[in-house]
């Protein structure tokens, strides 16, 4: 009766969250059931699970399957890991198996709880995907936790940028597989072009456990996955690129407060067209030209090297913000990334055009059952409930978290609160406890190890120019004497362990303990505060000795953009040179992040709202496509619009079924191309469809009136071109030649980063709404 009134405290205490008491009570169950379990052979613990097995129909077990489930999971784990799960991981793979998002703190082994479920759901008959944050920690996990698989009679795969077409296939047939979010909502835009089903590597969705939840869900929702196809080499300008290098902030441009926007000043318009030779750039006949400057000025003006991207092997990599990794195969759309490849004086890349996009919602809206695991779920709860309708299950810890988090340390300054960071480094440092330091950005990381340097302490440095070794420097952050500055350790993944992992043991692991365990600190407050927490979630695991220290400063980016009104309270402390410690710093500070949150959330809506319709339209022409590419639906169409033509091929070509599949081909090709010069026009509507509010209009609204009657069009628009191109493309025994008519597929593929697109207001948009909702808050406040 008391652990039925604990749990029911604990969902009343949490909102959007479900009660896990029933499934406590299960708990001395399993524990009975595993010791008969541990009496069985190899062979006979996987012929148990087999008996679990059965044909997919709708997810779910009941008590006693998962009794059986859990028991034998947890035998499979001792045997194949010599890890015998917690009842805190049972517990989790059984809220996982109910479609609930998991919040299990950090260290206390979400992966084998997620490979229990995942099993389970196999065993079930479910093709089952895990989605993580990289291609990382999907093959590390698979990897990991193929034993327990196998000790279950379940297969396992992984794909990766680096897979194959056919280790892809191979992957997606297995009863499991492990991916990251980008990489299986790439292979499903690759698919959705195949002229052919033997070329698509994916099967129908059926079930996802999102690992890293929030960030999948939440976080990386606001980017869409847009595919892009290759066309011709890139038109760079550096002559322009030259010019834009040369001017000067409040003299020849402007930027707006939030960095978001730049333009050129009247005398700086001035200063450009004379060095072009004294065009009129805005005069219609060179529009091309003043397109050039904007996106060089932005380039310029806004992107900074070293927090936007790095440059490495000749050629621009974005970096992921959310991830503080290189975001691969990913660019910026053409205009923006010819002028960065110019300001950097490097080799234009090739240019496209978008074929085809999804959104994170999309993405796991073709799933029939949904579930995720994270360290941070209740704090976006609301927001999961409201995208995906999935509740959170909160996972009491193993053991009891003794983390000692200070209060927030503030500063008056950049200067002064680095200063005191690398004080009390140095300091720590001198005792030998391990330190772990969250930076927000590469040149931040890179300045403070240079500081670290100066004041005689060695760190080693985890950022998007080295990303690659991070398993291995993440590893070792817990070590006698270590200090790893790192960027962005959201879905790093890799568990620090006190004492080391190399040389770890329990003499290592005692040693650091008695000086406290991990020392976390914090350069400056995410965007989001749940990426503080889970900075700070890296020490203190399982039970272990820990610490976290935040810094912030009224000169941080953050503060500037969202609190740009901030100012002291009161005067800096004379013995810590420029902390402030009144409470309307805090304040400020507080302020801009809640603020921060608020705008990615209306970001994240945005996404959906404007995208939502853009996924139906998809789905609708999808099935026409899949009725293209599986039936004879494109000879039929074209043998009644074409007769004549049709029975003078059909004379001429032995073979009747050669005939059908270029008339799918061509009519392929012309729903792809359609679709293509839609996504297009889409964009430029809604680039520029903020003007509409303007007019009293709603955005949103006349994106829907516009969009929808040009969809309308595209089915006839299709047949009349694949009759146009039919009756004088080449067709013989050989096929179709799409090529010789002028018609070329994209000979490569890559992806845009369009969040960060300087033509879009939806950020700006969603500042000035949260700010509005401030200020009517405070004035209501004030009454």
């Amino acid at each position: 009766m008391r652990r039925v009134k604990a749990g029911f405290s604990r969902f009343l205490d949490r909102p959007a969250t479900v009660d896990i008491s029933r499934y406590e009570e299960l708990l001395s169950s399993i524990e009975w059931r595993e010791k008969k379990v541990g009496e069985l052979s190899d062979e006979e613990l996987t012929e148990a699970a087999a008996e679990l097995r059965r044909t997919a129909g709708d997810p779910g077990f009941d008590e006693k399957e998962l009794v059986e489930l859990c028991a034998v999971g947890r035998e499979a784990a001792r045997r194949a890991l010599s890890e015998r799960p917690y009842d805190v991981q049972l517990l989790g793979t059984m809220q996982l198996l109910e479609g609930h998002v998991v919040q299990m703190a950090t260290g206390e082994g979400k992966t084998l709880a997620g490979a229990l479920a995942a099993a389970g759901y196999a065993l079930q008959g479910h093709a089952v995907h895990v989605m993580s944050v990289n291609d990382y920690l999907a093959q590390r996990d698979a990897e990991w936790m193929g034993p327990v698989y196998e000790a279950l009679g379940v297969t396992v795969g992984w794909v990766s940028q680096t897979s194959s077409q056919e280790e892809r296939r191979a992957a997606y047939a297995a009863d499991v597989t492990y991916g990251s979010v980008s990489e299986i909502g790439f292979d499903v835009l690759r698919d959705r072009l195949c002229t052919s089903v033997d070329d698509m590597v994916g099967r129908k969705p059926d079930v996802v456990i999102v690992d890293e939840a929030d960030s999948v869900l939440i976080d990386e929702a606001k980017v869409p996955l847009v595919l892009a196809g290759s066309s011709d080499e890139g038109q760079s300008d550096p002559e322009v690129a030259k010019i834009v290098r040369a001017l000067k902030p409040g003299q020849h441009y402007e930027k707006d407060e939030d960095g978001r926007n730049a333009w050129l000043t009247a005398r700086g318009a001035k200063v450009v067209e004379k060095a072009l030779g004294g065009v009129d750039l805005y005069s219609g006949d060179h529009s091309d030209r003043l397109a050039a400057v904007n996106a060089a000025l932005h380039a310029h003006a806004l992107l900074e090297r070293d927090v936007d991207y790095i440059v490495r092997d000749g050629k621009v990599h974005l970096i992921n913000s959310s991830r503080g990794r290189i975001a691969l195969r990913q660019r910026w759309p053409d205009g923006l990334q010819a002028a960065v490849e110019a300001k950097e004086r490097l080799r234009p890349t090739e240019s496209g055009e978008v074929l085809d996009s999804i959104s994170v919602q999309g993405l796991i809206s073709r799933y029939a059952t949904v579930c995720g695991m994270t360290g941070t779920a209740v704090a976006v709860s609301e927001q999961l409930r409201e995208f995906y309708e999935l509740r959170v299950a909160v996972i009491p810890p193993n053991t009891p978290c003794v983390r000692e988090d200070e209060v927030d340390r503030l500063y008056d300054t950049v200067e002064n609160k680095e200063t005191a960071i690398v004080e009390e480094i140095a300091k720590t440092h001198k005792t030998g406890r391990p330190i772990l330091i969250g930076t927000r950005d590469v040149a931040e990381s890179e300045r403070l190890a240079k500081m670290l340097a100066d004041a005689e302490v060695e760190c080693v440095v985890l950022n998007a120019k080295n990303d690659a070794q991070e398993a291995a420097i993440v590893a070792e952050a817990g070590a006698y004497d270590a200090v790893t500055v790192s960027t962005q350790m959201a879905g790093r993944g890799t568990d620090i362990r006190l004492g080391g992992k190399e040389n770890g043991g329990a003499e290592a692991h005692d040693k650091v303990a008695e000086l406290g365990g991990l020392l976390v600190i914090g350069t400056g407050r995410y965007p989001s505060s749940r990426l503080d927490d889970q900075l700070r979630g890296r020490s203190g695991r399982q039970g272990d000795p820990g610490g976290s220290i935040m810094f912030a400063s009224l000169g941080d980016d953050q503060v500037i953009q969202y609190a740009p009104d901030a100012t002291a309270g009161a005067e800096p402390d004379d013995d810590d040179i420029g902390r402030l410690v009144d409470a309307t710093t805090k304040r400020f500070i507080d302020h801009a992040q809640k603020v921060s949150e608020g705008v990615q959330l209306e970001i994240h809506r945005n996404t959906w709202r404007y995208t939502r319709l853009i996924e139906h339209q998809r789905k609708v022409l999808l099935e026409y496509r899949d009725e293209l590419l599986t039936t004879d639906l494109a000879a039929t169409t074209l043998a009644s619009q074409a007769e004549e033509r049709w029975a003078e091929l059909t004379e001429s070509v032995d073979d009747e079924k050669v005939l059908e599949e270029a008339a799918r081909q061509l009519m392929l090709f012309h729903l792809d191309q359609r679709w293509t010069e839609h996504l297009a026009f889409l964009a430029d509507v809604r680039e520029t469809i903020h003007l509409r509010a303007l007019a009293k209009e709603t955005p949103i609204d006349e994106f829907h009136r516009t969009a929808i009657p040009e969809f309308r069009k595209i089915p006839d628009e299709i047949t009349d071109r694949a009759v146009e191109t039919f009756a004088t493309v080449e067709i013989t025994a050989d096929g179709i030649d799409l090529a010789a008519d002028g018609l070329r597929r994209p000979s490569a593929t890559w992806t845009y980063m369009v969040h960060d697109n300087p033509f879009d207001t939806d950020a700006e948009q969603a500042l000035q709404r949260v700010r509005a909702m401030v200020k009517k808050v405070k004035g209501a406040a004030r009454r």
